[in-house]
């Protein structure tokens, strides 16, 4: 079965070493499922425009109802970004089901247009997946001791760990947090989970497949600036538990053709740090 690696262990570079290099030839694809985010989209897409590695950024307005339509209209006009619109909310997981079939960098990552993540962050993700040491990367907003200790205790933190726990009971894999957006997955492998999610389970699925896998899951450091219900923050507790449920329903889940789909999505992995 799968494991957990953490980054910042004796010897490993931490937060504040300088990200590794990412170099041109390598190819990133940006998911950013949006549902009116119109006070922080632009700024939020400007964050993943500068960050530092080539990538394509799909963006899919999920339905949005208030200026986002616009906003997103106006970047799709300038060349910045791919746009999708779907005519009513269907989800996160759905607009990102959506987004991938359109994929076509050899890794990807979602992106929440809310701020609360850091685009800069993206080297540190990828750099495992283009060295070939790992195929599923976590981006982990609880390694850093420091950044935990400022960090308040809330129910979305508590949610969090019930989470973690029930991935170490159902699939025996230690992991400091289930529920990170940053997620770092070859595209061909992500396209071989056959995702179902069509709200916030998109997390617990991917989680669940790739420990089904027997994948291995590195978790590294990263920043994260939480926003509140009242600035806009979208998940409920009703979310934390169709994540529990989600990881239940995943716990017996086998690929097509069982050990050879789950060989090939490994050699998926294996290929992608290939030049």
């Amino acid at each position: 079965m799968g494991g957990v690696r953490k980054l910042e262990a004796a010897g490993s570079p931490a937060l504040d070493d300088p990200p590794p290099a990412v170099t041109e030839s390598e190819v990133l694809t940006v998911i950013v499922p949006v549902y009116n985010e119109a006070t922080t989209v632009d700024a939020c897409l400007g964050r993943i425009l500068a960050a530092p590695c080539r990538k394509q950024i799909i963006v899919v307005d999920d339905g949005s109802t208030d200026e986002t339509p616009r906003i997103l209209e106006a970047l799709h006009r300038q060349g910045k970004v791919i746009l999708i619109r779907h005519s009513f909310n269907r989800g996160k997981g759905a607009a990102i089901r959506t987004a991938l079939s359109r994929a076509r960098g050899r890794f990807t990552i979602i992106q929440d247009a809310d701020l609360e993540y850091d685009p800069q962050d993206y080297p540190r993700l990828i750099e495992p997946l283009l060295s070939g040491r790992e195929c599923v990367v976590y981006g982990s907003r609880y390694l850093r001791i420091e950044a935990t200790r400022r960090r308040r205790w809330s129910w979305c933190r508590l949610g969090v760990c019930g989470l973690n726990l029930c991935v170490r009971l159902f699939y025996g894999v230690r992991i400091t947090d289930e529920a990170t957006c940053y997620k770092a997955v070859p595209t061909t492998l992500l396209r071989a989970m056959n995702l179902e999610c069509d709200r916030f389970e998109f997390c617990p699925e991917v989680t669940a497949k790739a420990c089904r896998l027997g994948l291995k899951i590195l978790e590294v450091p990263i920043r994260y600036d939480a926003r509140t219900v009242r600035q806009g923050k979208k998940i409920r507790w009703r979310d934390g538990m169709e994540a529990l449920a989600t990881l239940w329903r995943w716990r017996k889940w086998a690929p097509p053709h069982g050990a050879i789909a789950a060989a090939r999505a490994r050699a998926a992995c294996e290929g992608s740090s290939r030049p």
